[in-house]
């Protein structure tokens, strides 16, 4: 069962922005009120605000900095997020900032998640990006994840991908990466993640196997950019 809040977080690049998207729409499948808070206030790419229409037409509320899309790198956000947090009626699906610099943003709401002590911190990990492409690297940036928020991970999330290029093949390969993770952490691998059109495939062969559909940006993104 879902915790009201969850929050996922990792590297640039691990796709948590997209793990972020398909998971509120899970919750949104058994749960009345859901709500996707963007902290990340550093990247400007891969956005949830990229998908607000679609998310506003399934009933998921979107709360977002003013700055989003934009590339102006100002930490403000908007006083609803902190209403979320307080508000215990809503369940909290939370894109956390990439790295231990964007994760400084959670900073001003670990108080309140703490104190009611219904959360998951997830770390989506991506063993196809460069700088986390062994356990050890990635648990560095975890690690300064933590550091920087203050709030410890209690699962992680195999998000393993070549984007349009994922294969079958790349998320069995990654198993065992995501796996000497888990056990570095002491922490489970909630579930491994796959585009949705792999999941015939991958299914029965990956335990929570987690299947995607991929926030459209990601192939509107031209490769100079």
């Amino acid at each position: 069962m879902a915790k009201r809040v969850t929050l996922f977080a990792g590297h640039y690049g691990s796709g948590k922005t997209n793990v972020a998207l398909n998971f509120a729409r899970l919750l949104k499948r058994t749960v009345p009120r859901v709500a996707v808070a963007d902290l990340d206030i550093v990247n400007p790419y891969f956005r949830t605000k990229d998908s607000a229409a679609d998310l506003a037409a399934e009933g998921i509320e979107l709360v977002v900095s003013d700055y989003a899309n934009s590339n102006v790198d100002f930490p403000a956000m908007p006083k609803e997020a902190y209403a979320l947090f307080a508000d215990r009626g809503a369940s909290v699906v939370v894109d956390v900032g990439g790295d231990d610099r964007g994760a400084l943003a959670l900073g001003r709401y670990v108080d309140d998640i703490r104190a009611e002590n219904d959360y998951d911190m997830l770390a989506v990990i991506n063993a196809s990006r460069p700088l986390t492409s062994t356990p050890d690297d990635t648990l560095d940036v975890l690690r300064e994840i933590e550091e920087a928020c203050r709030l410890p991970f209690t699962g992680i999330v195999n998000n393993t991908n070549l984007g349009p290029q994922t294969t079958a093949e790349t998320v069995l390969s990654s198993m065992p990466y995501a796996d000497a993770i888990a056990r570095a952490l002491g922490l489970p691998v909630k579930f491994t993640c796959c585009p949705a059109s792999l999941e015939p495939e991958l299914r029965g062969k990956v335990p929570g196997l987690f299947p995607l559909d991929i926030q459209k940006i990601y192939y509107q993104l031209d490769a100079n950019t």
